[in-house]
C-alpha cells in the first residue's frame, strides 16, 4: 500500500508459542492467526502493517527505535518484558507516534507482579483481556488516532 501509513505490531518473548502455551490463559489462536487477522483489518483501514516477534530484549528495543522513522503508530505486546524492562520503557519514551500496549489476558486479574507495566507509562493507551481481539482493538485505536492527526 504505497503512501499508506504503516502501523507496527511488535511482540515479545514466548508469543511465538501462542496456541500451545497455556491456552486457558492465552487462547487457542497462534500468533500467525493473529497476524492474518491484523493484516485483514489493516488492509480494510488502508494501513500498511509490519508485524514482528522476538524472544530477545535487545532486538525488541532495536525494533522500537527503528519504528521512530518507519511507523505512524505502534502496537506492542512486550510479553514478560512489560513487567521487567526499563530498556523497553526507555526506547518507547523516544517515540512521538501513538503507542498502544496490548495483552491477550487481563493482566490485572492475574499475579500481582503482572499488575506493573513499564510499557504503560509510555503508551497512549492499554488494551488487555480480549484475547486476539486485543490486537484488533489496538489497530482500530491506532487508525482512529492517525486519521485524527491527518
Amino acid at each position: 500500500m504505497a503512501n499508506s501509513p504503516t502501523v507496527w505490531v511488535l511482540n515479545g518473548p514466548n508469543l511465538n508459542l501462542l496456541g500451545e502455551r497455556e491456552p486457558d490463559t492465552y487462547g487457542g489462536e497462534t500468533l500467525a492467526d493473529i497476524e492474518k487477522r491484523c493484516a485483514k483489518v489493516a488492509k480494510q483501514a488502508e494501513l500498511a502493517l509490519e508485524f514482528r516477534q522476538t524472544n530477545h530484549e535487545g532486538e525488541l528495543v532495536a525494533w522500537i527505535q527503528e519504528s521512530r522513522e518507519s511507523a505512524a503508530g505502534l502496537a506492542i505486546n512486550a510479553g514478560a518484558y512489560t513487567h521487567t524492562s526499563v530498556a523497553v520503557h526507555d526506547a518507547l519514551r523516544l517515540l512521538t507516534i501513538p503507542i498502544v500496549e496490548v495483552h491477550l489476558s487481563n493482566i490485572f486479574a492475574r499475579e500481582e507482579f503482572r499488575h506493573h507495566s513499564y510499557v504503560s507509562a509510555a503508551a497512549t493507551g492499554v488494551i488487555c483481556g480480549f484475547g486476539g481481539d486485543s490486537y484488533i482493538l489496538a489497530l482500530q485505536a491506532l487508525n482512529n488516532i492517525i486519521s485524527d492527526e491527518n
